[in-house]
């Protein structure tokens, strides 16, 4: 069993993640700033399932800042998986320097903190924003990602690269997660799932941006931690690591069909109402998971059909 630190450990991701490597015996340090991107007590109550847990501990902590950063890392860990950042793209347009802040620094922190303490391993959570608007589908790690549309997009590409520097520089393995539109019981409440669920529930017209033919490749949360869980693991058996997978489901559906499916799994009808495409939005994102099945063995289980119920299910008991 290993002793991990998590950061972001009140998000979405981040607790469910947690949930799983306390079930799998493990030693987790959790750091989180509970960031007011979203309502804090939503990440308060994510924790709320295994705050007491006698593996866990847990430090309310802005990453920006290195010296709090030094004292938890000084206590050591065998692995870091990084989920801390300031998410979304539309909210990066209007605030880039926070997501430079929160995203670019904050990893160069961890990195500094990891080498001075001799954490030699990480897991960091970066994004398919980073692919842009790339029309050669599906995405494959090899792409060329230079042409980010977001600063959110950029934030993420910019961490990749420092994790490589520190690779370089002081032999530390990394893997980068690039994630595919995570969803399923505790999802932001920004996201399009969870906030097209609150809008049929209470009768609110659906904003829709576009024609509808925007394509997302959803991802249940459980099959993520299940891809997390595995690079960790890769990670921990193998030395001299740099490598960029994709964890995705690489079955992409339009915005139209999601609305289709949402509509089924509450039982509503709901209005809709349409705008124009929004700045830094892409047209499709389409993973190819080729890379991290032969890597790490994953294979995404739940169809979209049963995360939504799934989602959905949840959705009606937390309201």
């Amino acid at each position: 069993m290993y002793k991990i630190i998590v950061t972001g450990c009140a998000g979405f991701i981040g607790s469910h993640l947690t949930e799983e490597l306390l079930k799998k015996g493990h030693q987790v340090t959790g750091i989180d700033n509970f960031d007011p991107f979203y309502d804090p007590e939503i990440k308060r109550s994510n924790l709320s399932g295994f705050i007491n847990h006698p593996s866990f501990s847990f430090f309310e902590t802005d990453l920006t800042d290195e010296e709090a950063t030094d004292k938890i890392f000084s206590k050591g860990a065998d692995i870091v998986i990084h989920l801390a950042g300031k998410a979304g793209v539309r909210p990066s347009i209007q605030d880039p320097q926070s997501y430079i802040e929160n995203n670019i620094t904050t990893t160069r922190v961890i990195l500094s903190a990891m080498e001075k303490y001799h954490i030699k391993k990480m897991a960091f959570a970066s994004s398919s924003s980073v692919y842009g608007n790339n029309s050669q589908t599906p995405w494959h790690e090899k792409l060329n990602v230079d042409n980010p549309i977001s600063p959110y997009a950029f934030s993420k590409k910019s961490c990749e690269l420092l994790n490589h520097t520190w690779h370089h520089l002081y032999n530390l393995d990394v893997i980068n997660m690039r994630f595919f539109t995570v969803y399923g019981p505790r999802q932001r409440p920004d996201l399009a799932i969870h906030k097209f669920t609150k809008m049929m529930f209470e009768g609110t017209p659906l904003t829709l941006f576009g024609d509808g033919s925007t394509s997302r490749d959803y991802t249940f949360i459980s099959d993520t931690v299940s891809g997390i869980c595995s690079a960790a693991d890769y990670l921990m058996t193998n030395n001299n690591v740099f490598e960029t997978i994709n964890l995705g489901n690489n079955h992409p559906i339009s915005l139209n069909n999601l609305v289709e499916k949402i509509t089924e799994a509450t039982g509503t009808q709901p209005k809709i109402e349409r705008f124009p495409m929004q700045p830094g939005d892409v047209d499709i994102t389409y993973a190819d998971i080729s890379k991290a099945q032969k890597l790490l063995g994953y294979q995404p289980q739940v169809k979209l059909e049963d995360g939504l119920k799934a989602f959905v299910d949840w959705y009606k008991i937390d309201r």
